[in-house]
């Protein structure tokens, strides 16, 4: 009983001394890799590259995407190892190697067609390993030996669990008769070794000038001095109740085992602790059937059901509480060497040799831990606690909701943020004793302050005040600084004291208060260097952590430079609980709080700008060389591949054309899809926070659409030549057929016109003929008048003087009666005048034109002309003259020279025609 007790003691107080928090674990489960359950076997390849043993499959993971392949024979992989350009395989009865080649893995068998195994053999190469130049393939009961393309079988008196290379020697450890060593291809007894008969060795490793053996069920044994003694170690114990699958020393002090019943366990030879990682904390199942290491010394476990990459040798360690009683975490600090305090939305834990332990009567929200001479003061929902190490909780007081505390920059006094307002605490020897800044009763998230009897907040929701006190903290003033520079979107306000000045994060800008003017103005400075930026926290005069597009960058800040260190996402991705990151810096260690723990990471500000990464491109699964071409309207798939998939993998952008933004590759992978033809560039580059260094570049063409082709070119352009031949006779027939209208339409035409004159010339003809009737009617109507006029004078003269000799008888008397009747009957003056007017107004036309035409005739002239187009003659026109007949000729002669007629031209007939 008392050997039981003194076991238990020392097993616990091995326990005490382990190492806390866990390295980082990415877990890869078979919908991430999409292949089988047992990974059999891990190495790195040449390409940098993790290749896996996966049942049935063949993966390789470049940390942007998981590639998985079958054999020919489609048996199960147990075994894989790389040497040079090529990853060996084993599987059942078949062994060979795979190379890559157009971005695809290939496998060439090497056993193929030797007749080197036995029909009655069970045979599955299980290890490959290399000693002097020869690639052995191991399986239980043959060893093959594959050098200078020729294969030599040694085969086992016994069967074999595993061989093992220790300086140049081969180790044979046989499942019943111990180990042996292989010496000429014989197996030679080692002595001192018989303890390990009926044992299955599963792992041999050299430290320093000691050997390790590690049994599968009977714990670790050190060979010294020809003999084999049990490991002393307390682990040892508990790795006997584990069932040891395999170890291996990743350097001198640090040892990994992996079990099949707890998962991992990691001992520290200098430090006497250990770890042991399973599916409590974070693996995803106990059983580790094989581990690899990578260039950066970093693990990858090959579980029973998934894939772990363990980064032990990474700077960032994590709690992580996977049984949801500790919550979200809102602060965390160190509170021994071997302890920390955590405040989360469940209360107030206390975190020690991995246990977790709530502290009484903290059950609630508590927001904040800060540490202060006389111990840690915490900010609770239900006011605030002062934790001593040596008297535990104490409650200082009752105001609900410290969010916040921040030590004044004028004096040793502290200052909280609380639910309903500020908080002052000037005597920091008594905590007890409390100011309440009156006035602001507000949730006050963010505090500062700079200046004797000033404070700066900011409101949990909206807008920054600047508040003015006096000695005895009376309140003077308050000005809500937002609304008087007209600030509009003052949400969630973020104060920033840096090197004893204040900076205001608004909306992603960066203020600073000008006091001659009382406003808030960008600061240049920050915002050249820091734009974008979603929170800052601050660490020190010198460093803190500021948030842009989700991702965390450490600035540490030299003079007037800052250095960029990015935190990689997968740390917190998901995990930060936004405007409530809160950061404790404990040596070189920082602890983050996330919302199931916090993490504890080392910031080394390395020059990752001589990490070169390769550039994969793929289009309808087929590689693409640089300057390759790609289909239009095709998908390209481009991995950036750095070969580092621990912390110092960097964090790289891409731009495209150099036309565009910088885009944040996280995942290494672009998708490009609806390409314009031609040229295009794609541009790695890294940021170290001031500007992008360019770190390599991939060109490719997009083709012409199919559209556009040669071929279909050639083709458009004899459609086009047809198109045009057929419109050219089309157009030819047209316009013949135009032609032969046209003539017709002009010939039926010039029918019509002929038709329209000779209609026009009979009509005008008719008119001319009508005039013509119209002038001789008036003329004979003149004359008709004329005639009419001189008969009746006539008549009633003959009839007077008829009367006259009938009645008278004296001839004197009758004489005188006669000459009587021949005066009053001869045409009177009037009868004349208006005999003249209607001549003239039957002859206005007439006399119009003639007037126009003859300016100079006188009114005789043109009465003359009258009777002449009447046709009178020149007796007739005598008496109307009143002229003899004499002088009416002699008025026609002048007339005629009036009118500038010739000897020949009748004057009559002139006269007809004007």
């Amino acid at each position: 009983m008392k050997k039981v007790l003194s076991l238990f003691l020392l097993l616990f107080g091995l326990f005490c001394q382990s190492q806390e928090l866990l390295p980082f674990v990415e877990n890869y489960d078979k919908s991430s890799y999409k292949g089988d359950n047992q990974v059999w076997s891990v190495v790195q390849g040449q390409d940098k590259a993790m290749y896996f043993a996966n049942n049935h499959y063949l993966l390789r993971y470049n940390g942007v995407v998981w590639e998985k392949y079958l054999l020919p024979n489609k048996t199960i992989i147990r075994s894989i190892f790389s040497d040079g350009d090529r990853i060996y395989s084993g599987s059942y009865k078949e062994f060979g190697y795979w190379k890559r080649s157009g971005g695809k893995m290939f496998y060439f068998s090497i056993s193929k067609g030797k007749n080197i195994f036995f029909e009655n053999e069970n045979e599955e190469i299980w290890k490959i390993f290399k000693a002097k130049n020869a690639i052995y393939f191991q399986s239980f009961n043959q060893l093959y030996v594959y050098e200078k393309g020729s294969i030599k079988k040694i085969t086992f008196p016994y069967m074999i669990s595993y061989c093992f290379l220790i300086d140049g020697d081969i180790f044979v450890a046989t499942v019943e008769k111990g180990i042996f060593k292989l010496v000429k291809n014989q197996l030679k007894v080692i002595p001192g070794w018989d303890v390990l008969k009926n044992s299955v060795v599963h792992g041999i490793q050299k430290r320093g000038e000691e050997l390790f053996i590690f049994t599968q069920k009977r714990g670790v044994f050190i060979a010294k001095n020809e003999k084999l003694i049990p490991w002393s170690h307390p682990l040892n114990e508990i790795l006997k109740n584990t069932t040891i699958n395999l170890a291996q020393f990743v350097s001198k002090d640090r040892l990994i085992i992996g079990s099949g019943l707890r998962g991992l366990f990691i001992y520290d030879f200098a430090k006497n602790t250990f770890q042991n990682i399973n599916r409590k904390n974070v693996l995803l199942n106990n059983s580790v059937l094989s581990i690899g290491i990578d260039n950066e010394k970093d693990l990858w476990l090959g579980l029973d059901n998934g894939i772990s990459h363990v980064e032990i040798n990474s700077p960032v360690a994590i709690l992580n509480d996977n049984s949801g009683a500790l919550g979200s975490v809102y602060s965390v600090v160190k509170a021994t060497t071997s302890s920390y305090l955590i405040a989360s939305n469940h209360g107030v834990f206390e975190f020690e040799q991995n246990k977790l332990s709530l502290l009484p009567n903290t059950q609630g929200q508590s927001w904040n831990i800060s540490p202060v001479q006389q111990g840690f003061m915490i900010g609770h929902n239900d006011g605030t606690f002062l934790y001593q190490l040596s008297s535990g909780l104490s409650k200082l007081n009752g105001v609900n909701g410290g969010w916040n505390l921040v030590k004044s920059a004028v004096d040793a006094s502290f200052l909280q943020a609380t639910y309903t307002g500020i908080l002052m605490y000037p005597n920091p020897n008594n905590l007890k004793e409390s100011k309440i800044i009156q006035k602001l009763l507000k949730p006050i998230k963010y505090l500062a302050q700079n200046r004797k009897n000033e404070i700066w907040a900011a409101d949990n929701y909206r807008g920054l005040y600047r508040i003015q006190y006096d000695d005895n903290f009376q309140t003077q003033k308050i000005e809500n600084i937002t609304q008087q520079s007209k600030i509009q979107n003052d949400f969630g306000v973020k104060i920033f004291d840096f090197k004893n000045e204040l900076l205001f994060l608004i909306n992603n800008s960066w203020y600073t208060y000008n006091s001659l003017t009382g406003l808030l103005e960008i600061n240049d400075w920050f915002q050249s260097n820091f734009k974008n930026i979603s929170d800052v926290i601050a660490i020190d005069d010198k460093q803190f952590l500021i948030i842009r597009d989700g991702i965390l960058y450490h600035i540490l800040a030299e003079g007037n430079q800052f250095k960029w260190n990015v935190i990689q996402e997968k740390y917190y991705k998901g995990k930060l609980i936004n405007d409530n990151l809160k950061v404790y810096k404990t040596g070189n260690n920082y602890l983050l709080n996330l919302d199931d723990g916090f993490i504890s990471l080392q910031f080394a500000f390395k020059d990752k700008t001589n990490v070169i990464p390769k550039i994969e491109a793929f289009s309808d699964q087929s590689i693409v060389n640089d300057g390759g071409k790609i289909d239009f309207n095709s998908e390209l798939k481009i991995r950036v591949i750095s070969g580092i998939y621990g912390v110092n993998k960097p964090h790289l952008f891409y731009r495209i054309d150099e036309v565009n933004d910088f885009v944040s590759l996280k995942d290494g992978a672009i998708v490009l899809n609806n390409l314009n033809s031609g040229s295009h560039t794609i541009t790695i580059y890294n940021h170290n926070g001031v500007g992008f260094s360019e770190l390599s570049s991939f060109s490719f063409v997009v083709k012409q659409p199919w559209y556009f082709s040669f071929w279909m070119i050639l083709l458009y352009l004899l459609v086009i030549g047809i198109i045009f031949f057929v419109y050219y006779k089309w157009n030819k027939l047209r316009y013949i057929q135009k032609l032969k209208l046209q003539e017709e339409a002009l010939k039926h035409q010039n029918e019509i016109l002929e038709m329209e004159l000779k209609a026009q010339n009979e009509l005008q003809f008719q008119e001319y003929e009508k005039h013509i009737l119209e002038l001789e009617l008036q003329t004979k109507s003149s004359e008709v008048a004329g005639k009419s006029l001189s008969i009746a004078k006539q008549t009633e003269m003959m009839e007077s003087i008829q009367n006259i000799l009938d009645s008278e008888s004296d001839l004197n008397k009758l004489k005188n009666e006669i000459k009587k009747v021949i005066k009053i009957n001869s045409v009177n003056k009037h009868e004349w005048e208006a005999f003249e007017t209607n001549l003239n107004q039957i002859h206005k036309e007439f006399v119009s034109n003639l007037s126009k035409r003859y300016p100079n005739l006188t009114p005789k002239d043109i009465k003359l002309c009258i009777y002449l187009k009447m046709n009178l003659s020149s007796k007739e026109i005598a008496p109307m003259l009143n002229i003899s007949f004499r002088g009416v000729e002699l008025h026609r002669y002048r007339l005629r020279k009036k009118l500038q007629l010739s000897q020949e031209e009748n004057l009559t007939k002139f006269l007809l025609t004007i």
